[in-house]
């Protein structure tokens, strides 16, 4: 086993910054594990992280941010930023960091050991199984199936890489206490939340290799409109502070983002011998509430919560805006790319807020150092969890590939026609859902079902040519003309399901049934759902395809009239 024990001193060591532990794709599609010295020496021939999970991809990503943001002590601002990117060494300094640094990066050190408590321990000296690092979904389901229902052993570099996974993503719930903490009561510690990273829907702008990725993301806050400068002087990563004691430190908000992306939201101790790590000691940490975090966390959309106003009596609070697992990325696309100024409607403030990392990108785009054809891909990661958030339910990864046109803040057309599809598939999809409706009721048949059939089936035949047109949409061509092609295609998608839709419908929908209405009753069949169908989708769409020709066809105006009233 590579320098993992030293035998003259019978201490167990696994160096961060020499031993690999931190798993890669390369640019031919082959997987390998790097050392921290070896990833930024690599960057520019790696394709990006992996991880045992998205999640952890996501972990990892920002604990490479942070070491970056300190080894350069950067970037000050937008020209700062374009040097690095003109420079193909810009991360040779990180080697000297580390080795300035390595004693903080020993994951088994017995004084400090990496995002660790020396010494941590319970009341009863309990050492509890790795389960409770190893995330895991409920209902026998684990990601991990092979190793439940007990995780026996990690190998080092597994258990650096759950670790860092542990202090961003790890669950709430009753925790054990240990020994120090004055917040335990009866020997546990009652639910303080879940790790920071947990309550964002995380987000990152990913390049063409792990080197253009970091330098993406390496934001320069006083540089960003909506983030907070910090004090460089004080903001300091998780291993230039102190070690941490068994209980929680100081209450305080984050001093920038290198403190942040190294947040010690949990207190942990792994137990190893020579052959890996086999237990683990895990409480609670330093706690960081949400609540109006949008001027110091850059990796997340934001909301505003009425709710949350009204229960801490604030006028303004924003909240990270999570992923829903059950809709696809490319339809929350305005929470990305819509510009701050335009959500705001007179003197309100804006219901939500794009990241700051694409408030970043788009910095960079209008002050001339990205050419506005290059192509990002937002990731876009994030834990769901479930019974009082002491569970994963689901983990979400999506992407989607944009031109940084999108993001720039003064020529906003693409951006505008980019927003307006999916506004035009979700008022098609609409249609399409309200047509399944409306042959139901003509059947005689349960209606909410073969609406969200219908809306699920829309939305999904749009998926893949939405993100293959939003990629195409470089600033090169007429955005405007661009839309209209997309709303032939979307008219020409959704009028065939409709046709399907039709097909499928039966006798019972073809003979009809007389239905009550505002006005008194009338009868409704399949044929009449179709030319509502077909006058909405025309009228949504902007007649961007060949309507239907029906006789006695209703004015549109009449249409949604009449579907308003059956639908």
């Amino acid at each position: 086993m590579p320098e993992t024990e030293d035998k003259t001193a019978g201490a167990l060591s696994f160096d961060l910054t020499a031993q690999p532990w931190i798993p890669v794709l390369r640019q031919d599609g082959n997987q390998d594990e790097l050392s921290l010295r070896q990833v930024f020496e690599q960057a520019g021939s790696l394709r990006r992280l992996v991880g045992d999970l998205p999640t952890q991809e996501f972990a990892l990503v920002r604990l490479l941010l942070a070491l970056a943001h300190d080894a350069l002590d950067g970037p000050r601002d937008a020209e700062g930023w374009g040097k690095l990117w003109a420079d193909d060494g810009c991360f040779e300094p990180l080697a000297a960091y580390l080795d300035e640094h390595r004693g903080r990066f020993d994951l088994l050190d017995s004084r400090t050991p990496f995002f660790q408590v020396a010494g941590l321990h319970t009341a009863k000296n309990e050492v509890f199984p790795l389960n409770r690092i190893v995330a895991d979904v409920p209902n026998g389901a684990p990601f991990f199936s092979s190793r439940m229902p007990a995780v026996d052993r990690l190998t080092f570099a597994e258990a650096a890489r759950w670790v860092v996974h542990t202090h961003a993503y790890d669950t709430s719930g009753i925790k054990t206490g240990v020994a120090g903490d004055d917040r335990v009561k009866g020997g546990r510690v009652y639910p303080l939340g879940v790790g920071w990273a947990g309550n964002l829907g995380g987000v990152f702008a990913e390049g063409r290799t792990l080197r253009e990725t970091l330098l993406l993301n390496l934001v320069a806050p006083a540089d960003t409109p909506g983030l907070s400068s910090g004090d460089n002087g004080e903001d300091r990563p998780a291993w230039r502070r102190g070690a941490c004691g068994p209980g929680a430190g100081p209450t305080r908000p984050p001093t920038g983002l290198r403190d942040l992306y190294t947040w010690q939201s949990r207190r942990l101790l792994l137990h190893a011998d020579a052959d890996g790590v086999h237990g683990v000691v895990l409480g609670y940490g330093d706690a960081l509430v949400a609540r109006n975090k949008h001027r110091h966390e850059p990796m997340t959309a934001w909301r505003r919560s009425a709710a949350q106003e009204k229960k801490h009596g604030e006028p303004l609070v924003y909240m990270p805006r999570e992923h829903d697992p059950t809709r696809s990325a490319w339809r929350g696309i305005a929470s990305l790319i819509a510009d701050r100024a335009e959500a705001v409607q007179g003197t309100d403030p804006a219901p939500y807020l794009r990241p700051g990392v694409l408030e970043w990108i788009a910095r960079l785009v209008t002050a001339g150092e990205l050419d506005q054809g290059f192509l990002v891909r937002a990731r876009i990661i994030g834990a769901q969890y479930g019974t009082q958030q002491s569970v994963i339910d689901e983990v979400m990864d999506e992407h989607l590939s944009m031109a940084v046109v999108l993001l720039h803040q003064q020529d906003r057309e693409f951006a505008e026609q980019a927003i307006g599809a999916v506004a035009d598939a979700a008022d098609a999809v609409t249609a399409l859902g309200d047509l399944a409706t409306n042959l139901a009721r003509a059947a005689s048949t349960e209606s909410e079902g073969p609406r969200a059939t219908a809306r699920d089936a829309g939305f999904a035949a749009l998926d893949t040519h939405y993100r293959s047109w939003l990629a195409a949409l470089d600033g090169r061509g007429d955005p405007y003309e661009q839309r209209t092609a997309w709303q032939r295609h979307v008219h020409r998608t959704v009028g065939r399901l409709g046709d399907r839709l039709i097909d499928e419908a039966g006798d019972a929908a073809w003979q009809g049934r007389t239905i009550a209405v505002k006005s008194g009753t009338e009868w409704l069949n399949s044929s009449l759902a179709d030319k509502w169908f077909r006058i909405r989708l025309d009228r949504c769409l902007g007649h961007a395809g060949l309507p239907h020709q029906l006789p006695g066809a209703m004015s549109t105006q009449a249409a949604v009239t009449a579907t308003k009233d059956h639908a």
